[in-house]
């Protein structure tokens, strides 16, 4: 136990994963509040009614998970300075959706009635939908959370010389966020506002907001300790 804790004293950076006890019970909450049942504004572009669908994008859309823990897991052990980062940009991205959830409850009338072929990518899509509601979209944390755990990887110091990791990684990023739109899990809106929000939290966390905070604490610090 002794070593736990002081594994866990020299990698604060692990505390970040205690988020999860926020997110969860929130979201669950709002999933209850807010279903096809309830009241709420529709999620809806013109662009959506050209975007047909396909059921086989469901294969990416399940490995967001796997993506996902993948991903943060890697960070959270190799990189901690990356790991604050990535871990800024997920909770502040997650955050805001839970608040705009909350204070605008939303949802879409995208997903087909029925189905023009009979094959088990449509019928895994049928218990998709049967277990996620068309509810609490926007941003889509499907496509900012795909955009995090990119932006992670394609700056990892570990990752610097395995190209073929970041480009796998890219290829993922972004069959997942065609699958949102392609299994009408989420509107066009949905995808635009989540890049819109990691667009600005690049900036924050990697850009020039984050080269202008870095540039500043090194001045602060005297020559000696930098």
């Amino acid at each position: 136990m002794k070593k736990i804790f002081e594994y866990l004293r020299h990698n604060t950076h692990l505390f970040l994963l205690l988020y999860a006890l926020i997110y969860i019970p929130w979201f669950c909450w709002l999933e209850e509040k807010v279903n096809i049942n309830s009241n709420f504004h529709v999620i809806h572009m013109a662009l959506d009614d050209y975007i047909p669908f396909c059921e086989f994008f469901v294969i990416p859309y399940y490995l967001w998970f796997i993506y996902m823990a993948a991903g943060i897991i890697f960070i959270a052990f190799t990189d901690g300075k990356l790991c604050w980062r990535l871990g800024i940009f997920l909770i502040t991205g997650m955050t805001v959706f839970l608040f705009i959830s909350t204070v605008y409850p939303n949802g879409q009338l995208l997903r087909p009635d029925t189905f023009a072929r009979d094959n088990i990518f449509v019928h895994i899509v049928q218990r998709l939908y049967a277990s996620d509601t068309p509810t609490n979209l926007f941003p889509s944390i499907h496509v900012y959370n795909s955009l995090a755990i990119y932006f992670g990887l394609a700056h990892s110091q570990k990752l610097q010389n395995k190209k073929w990791i970041k480009n796998a990684a890219l290829v993922l990023t972004v069959c997942i966020i065609l699958s949102t739109m392609f299994l009408k899990q989420h509107s066009v809106f949905d995808v635009l506002t989540a890049f819109a929000l990691a667009a600005f939290m690049y900036s924050v966390c990697y850009g020039s907001i984050a080269v202008a905070f870095e540039r500043r604490r090194q001045k602060r610090i005297p020559a000696g300790q930098i």
